[in-house]
Parts: structure tokens; C-alpha cells; sequence
């Protein structure tokens, strides 16, 4: 008597016993664990899953023997792939592994990968389960019905980590799982199908000769040989930042969500480094970023440290030195053994790093300014930032200038040393013993404008309409512009448009060799004479200069 057909419309296969079904469509003994709907092997009542069959005969070994093996694939079971060397299993009804070419290929042009499950194609071109979050394509993993970064396949078993285990072992690459680089003490993951993780050699490498450095994504170079995903502007080289199509200057990468701030985020926080994103500083109080894999910011400790005995410092670059021991990238210039600034190959002395933009100036730009110290660059004393000769602030004394610091606060300890340590003062005390009304080092204003101009004189008096100002010019300000010297004329002048008498003064022996006690008193008997020529109206000109030891 003929079998009858499965009655599933378009079936072609055999049903099994009464139920007019074949095996995939529910025909036939099922497995006796509840909820299970799979087919039950042999007089078991269970299906392979369950423990139904034939097992394999490996000590502890549960998993189904293979066709007609007593071992499970695991162990060697089952038909096994054809090529020399090869133990895999051959896949489907092929003589050959997924490996080397066996089972159902992915149909996509040109791709050699094998078909995932029941589709025509592999995990990178669609294939197989795909991830069941919305607007998610990427492939489900293991059991689950959802990708790695949802939730998806084996978790690391390590108390609060949510992320996925590596291989077959239980706990995430950060934690110790997947295979390890086998460098002497190296605890780093090893890349792909290599036994070193990428510092050590490992993964694919660039093909450039003598290139060391790891190809990136799907290239044969490295991103300084123009592999890796490049950067869609126009005309644009870089790499690509983060899951974007743009480099980090066109605007790829993550970004800081602080208001204004297009610095890119660190870690897994949505903020950089400066607004408190990534992993921070340890060290009581402190609200730097830690450096490298440390809990610690430079300043404390972390990051790489010298190997040079009994030296702290970091190291600089990918060299195990500080820069005072010769790390980091040197300057270029022949017999110069310091280091190099930022991405150029010379030292501050011979040109490198960030320059001053004033015009004719070649002094480096301080800070994250574009100007040196003496045209304002670095970071500027909080008194006194907006006028337009303010000074440089000093750690030592809270940010503030030096002048600044004496004046606001002028009980604390380290103004008293301000004292002792400068000559103006000493000028100031010879003038207030023979003259009176004098002002010291006090902002000039103009009145009553918009265009407002902050300029110190370090000692002036109004006789009449003319001012008598006298500057001390320590070493002659000899680092100052002669340019800027002229601008300050003139915005003085502004301030005041009667007549004017200068007496700069250099209390310092680079110039002349007298003894500061004479120059005082020379200092004395110039200022009475133009006190009386004052009172005579004998200064016809707009604008004198008197240069004592200058």
C-alpha cells in the first residue's frame, strides 16, 4: 500500500502514521518533554535535544553521536571535511567544511562566506537570525533573539557586567575571557585567528614594506597608509571617527553633549574629558580624567610612568622615558637632545611647536592661545585679562599676576615676599619720601566711553595739564615690542590729551653698572627739574622722554 503525503499544502514529503503529516510539519512520535514539539528518535521518546538517540560514548559527553559514529561532532564525529589537515565537520550534504568552501554559500556577488540557517546568505550580508530590536540588522547571537550589544548571546559571568562573553569562555574580553596574547606577561586579547594581541604583532598587518603597524577594517594598510574607512568630505584623507562616515574635524565621533563643546565624548559617557566624561582621577578631590588603564590623572601618578630610576614622570609617546630622559619624539635639529612640540620635529628653541601669530614675532604661542607672553598669550591674570597690557597669571599665586596679587590681597603671606623682591617698590618708597601725590601703578581710564583703554602707569602726577609718569623699567624691558611701546603711547594719550613727560628708569645693572642708590638719586634730581619746567611751562612738546640707565 502507497504512503500517503504530507497534507500540508505544498509538501511533498511522507507522512508519518495516522496524523497525515511528515516530521518538519508535526507527523510522526513526539519528543515526551513538555513544551518540546520535536520529533522523538528511535524507542527514546526524546528527541536529540533532549537526550533522544544514540550519544556519544565520550566520558561525560552528552551530545548526540553523529550518522552512523559513536561520537558527537565535538569529538570527531560524523562526516569529516576533505581537506589535508582539516578535522572540521563537512557541512550539508558537501565533503567540505564552511571554511574551505562547504554547505550552502552566500549569494551575494563575489562574497565566499556560507549561507547563515535557513537563508541565502551570511551574517555580514543579512543572513540568519537577525536581531529582534527595532530598526536593528544585526545577526541574533547563540539562543537568543537579539544581538551582542542588545542584550543578545552569552553574558560575562563577572558581578555587574553586562557585556558579552568571549568564545567558549564565560567572561568578556575585559575580564580575562576569549583567547589571551601569548606575550611574556602580556594579559591583552589576542586578534582574530592569531595567538598576539596588536601591540605584540597580532591580527592582520599593513602591507606596506617594513610597515609593523595592524591593517585596519577590511583594507591591507594601516590608517597611516590610507586603510580603514576614509572620511566622505571632499577631498578629505582622514579616518573616519567612531560609527560615522566623517572624520573628527568634518564632525564624525560621538560629541560631548555640554552646550557649545565639539570635543568628542570619552568611554561609554556622553560628555569629553574637560566636562567630567570618561573614567576620572582617584585621588581625593581631583576632577581629572584617568590616564590609560590606571584609576589615576598624570598629575597623580597614573598613565605610563619613566623607567629611569627614582624618576616620576610619565613616560612620553610609545617610548618607556620622560622627555628629560629622552623619550617621546626629538627635536630634529642636528645635536639638540630636547624634545620635540606638539606634531612638529623641533624644540621650542629651534622653531617647533605652536608660534606667536603676531606679525614678525617668532616666540612660541603659550597655552591653548595663538599669541606668546608678551603679545598676551597663556593664561591671563583674572584682574586684570581685559585690559590691554594685562600680565600672565602664576600658579604660586592663585592665578593672579604677581602686581595683582599684592593688591587685592595684601595681608597674605606671599605678598610680603612680593614685596621684598621688586624694585618698583623701592622707586615707589624714594618717591613718596620727596614728593607728594604721587599714584602708583594704577589703570588709567577714559571717561565716560565705549572705547575705554586700562593702562598702568607704575607712578604718576598731574601738575597743571601735564603728567609726569615715571616707569620702572626693570632690565630695561628689554623683551618688550618697540611696536607695542608706540600703540601704548598712543593709547595713553587718548586717555589724557594734555601734555605728557616720561622718565623711564632701570634700577637693574644690565645696562649701566651704578649703584642703585645713585641711580635713585639721579631718579630724584630728573623729577625735580621737570617739576619746575612743569610750573614754568617751559615743556612745549606734547610728548617727552627722559631714559635714565635705559
Amino acid at each position: 500500500m502507497p504512503q500517503k503525503q504530507c497534507n500540508e499544502e505544498g509538501c511533498k514529503s511522507l507522512a508519518r502514521d495516522k496524523s497525515g503529516k511528515c516530521k518538519r510539519h508535526g507527523g510522526g512520535n513526539r519528543c515526551i518533554e513538555p513544551d518540546c514539539h520535536s520529533t522523538a528518535i528511535d524507542k527514546t521518546g526524546k528527541c536529540k535535544r533532549h537526550g533522544g538517540g544514540k550519544r556519544c560514548n565520550e566520558p561525560d559527553c552528552h551530545s548526540s553521536a553523529r550518522d552512523k559514529t559513536d561520537k558527537c561532532i565535538a569529538h570527531g564525529g560524523g562526516k569529516r571535511c576533505t581537506e589535508q589537515g582539516c578535522t572540521s565537520s563537512a557541512t550539508c550534504k558537501t565533503d567540505k567544511c564552511v571554511a574551505h568552501g562547504g554547505g550552502k554559500r552566500c549569494n551575494y556577488p563575489d562574497c565566499k562566506s556560507g549561507a547563515q540557517g535557513k537563508t541565502d546568505k551570511c551574517k555580514a550580508h543579512g543572513g540568519g537570525k537577525r536581531c529582534s530590536e527595532p530598526d536593528c540588522k544585526v545577526s541574533a547571537q547563540g539562543k537568543t533573539d537579539k544581538c551582542i550589544a542588545h542584550g543578545g548571546g552569552k553574558r560575562c559571568n563577572e558581578q555587574g557586567c553586562t557585556s558579552g562573553a568571549e568564545g567558549i569562555t564565560d567572561k568578556c574580553k575585559k575580564h580575562g575571557g576569549g583567547k589571551r596574547c601569548n606575550y611574556p606577561d602580556c594579559k591583552t586579547s589576542a586578534v582574530d585567528k592569531t595567538n598576539k594581541c596588536i601591540s605584540h604583532g597580532g591580527g592582520k598587518r599593513c602591507n606596506e614594506p617594513n610597515c609593523k603597524s595592524s591593517a585596519r577594517c577590511k583594507s591591507d594598510k594601516c590608517v597611516a597608509h590610507g586603510g580603514g574607512k576614509r572620511c566622505n568630505e571632499q577631498g578629505c584623507i582622514s579616518t573616519v571617527s567612531g560609527k560615522t562616515d566623517k572624520c573628527f574635524a568634518h564632525g564624525g565621533g560621538k560629541r560631548c553633549n555640554e552646550q557649545g563643546c565639539i570635543s568628542t565624548v570619552s568611554g561609554k559617557t556622553d560628555k569629553c574629558i574637560s566636562h567630567g566624561g570618561g573614567k576620572r582621577c582617584s585621588y581625593p578631590n581631583c576632577k581629572s580624567g584617568a590616564s590609560g588603564k590606571t584609576d589615576k590623572c598624570f598629575t597623580h601618578g597614573g598613565g605610563k610612568r619613566c623607567n629611569e630610576p627614582d624618576c616620576h614622570s610619565s613616560a612620553q609617546g610609545k617610548t618607556d622615558k620622560c622627555i628629560a630622559h629622552g623619550g617621546g619624539k626629538r627635536c630634529s635639529y642636528p645635536d639638540c637632545k630636547s624634545g620635540a612640540e606638539g606634531r612638529t620635529d623641533k624644540c621650542f628653541a629651534h622653531g617647533g611647536g605652536t608660534r606667536c601669530n603676531y606679525p614678525d614675532c617668532i616666540s612660541s604661542a603659550q597655552g591653548k592661545s595663538d599669541k606668546c607672553i608678551a603679545h598676551g598669550g597663556g593664561k591671563r591674570c583674572p584682574n586684570c585679562i581685559d585690559w590691554i597690557d594685562s600680565r600672565s597669571g602664576r600658579v604660586k599665586y592663585d592665578g593672579y599676576c604677581a602686581t595683582c596679587f599684592k593688591r587685592i590681597f595684601p595681608d597674605d603671606q606671599r605678598s610680603k615676599i612680593i614685596y621684598t623682591h621688586t624694585k618698583e617698590i623701592m622707586v615707589r618708597n624714594a618717591i613718596n619720601s620727596n614728593f607728594e601725590g604721587f599714584v602708583h601703578d594704577r589703570p588709567l581710564y577714559t571717561g565716560d566711553c565705549d572705547c575705554s583703554h586700562r593702562r598702568r602707569i607704575d607712578h604718576r602726577k598731574l601738575i597743571g595739564n601735564t603728567i609726569l609718569a615715571i616707569e620702572t623699567d626693570e632690565f630695561g624691558h628689554r623683551g618688550y615690542d618697540q611696536k607695542d611701546e608706540e600703540i601704548r603711547y598712543d593709547d595713553l594719550y587718548m586717555i589724557h590729551s594734555g601734555k605728557w613727560i616720561f622718565i623711564r628708569f632701570n634700577p637693574d645693572d644690565n645696562i649701566s653698572k651704578t649703584d642703585i642708590d645713585d641711580k635713585i638719586d639721579k631718579l630724584i634730581e630728573t623729577m625735580d627739574e621737570c617739576i619746575l619746567r612743569i610750573e614754568r611751562n617751559e615743556n612745549t612738546e606734547l610728548v617727552e622722554i627722559y631714559k635714565l640707565y635705559c
